[in-house]
């Protein structure tokens, strides 16, 4: 059966910005980093809103982020468990969905201060990539909004009928895959993550900060803020919306 990667990178040009031994890049993390909320918590209301999954089956899907906001357990298996629910839909009504998704819970979520970060890091000629554990759907949204030159996330398998067969594309973007990924998109422009600045509010997100030249924390969880202090690592307020 034929394969094909769901939806191409959004990048505006793929050699934008790039001067060997000269360009830097900056990481973004998305949830609870660029936006205040977690877009997972508010997908499943969405979905719960109209019906597409049932009470029963959104509360199971909480527990689980509470029990990751808390420490308890990592994302990767429940990303897994998402992506195999989707055999067989199609790939074109999910990306309705996540561009209405985006229209009316994302776009007002934005941080102040991510957004003048984001064009300082603009103004100083520096490659700006969000790299997120959402969809390449809602990433790709985002990255419009912002003019963000690339992104990075989970992307899901879809057969040549353009429906999901229920397999990712490995490796899974979270906590070590998401190094593995952005060590691959930076060597590509012949770079090392000695020379990006990558942002996130995360814990989990703890292989990139130590992988990273340039890490800061931005409204971190109480693990990752203690960890930040310890380390030395920038503590950064953006606000609220």
């Amino acid at each position: 059966m034929a394969l094909r990667v769901a939806a191409p990178p959004c990048c505006l040009d793929p050699g934008y910005g790039y001067v060997h031994g000269e360009m830097r890049i900056a990481f973004f993390d998305l949830d609870k980093t660029i936006i205040s909320r977690n877009s997972a918590t508010l997908w499943i209301r969405f979905e719960l809103a109209a019906r597409r999954i049932t009470v029963r089956q959104a509360l199971r899907a909480t527990a689980w982020l509470v029990r990751y906001s808390l420490g308890a357990t990592d994302m990767t298996s429940q990303i897994r468990l998402t992506i195999a629910s989707l055999a067989g839909q199609r790939e074109a009504d999910l990306r309705e969905r996540t561009q209405m998704f985006h229209a009316q819970h994302i776009r007002s979520l934005y941080r102040p201060g991510a957004i003048a970060t984001i064009e300082t890091h603009r103004r100083a000629g520096e490659h700006l990539v969000l790299l997120t554990s959402s969809s390449n759907y809602l990433a790709e949204e985002v990255c419009r909004d912002l003019r963000f030159d690339d992104y990075v996330c989970n992307r899901f398998e879809v057969d040549a009928s353009g429906r999901y067969t229920g397999r990712p594309i490995e490796p899974l973007c979270y906590g070590s895959g998401k190094v593995l990924l952005a060590e691959r998109y930076v060597a590509a422009r012949g770079l090392g993550l000695d020379r990006v600045t990558f942002y996130t509010d995360s814990h989990s997100d703890l292989p990139m900060l130590e992988a990273a030249g340039d890490p800061a924390v931005v409204h971190p969880d109480p693990r990752l803020r203690r960890l930040a202090r310890q380390r030395g690592w920038r503590t950064l307020d953006w606000g609220t919306p």
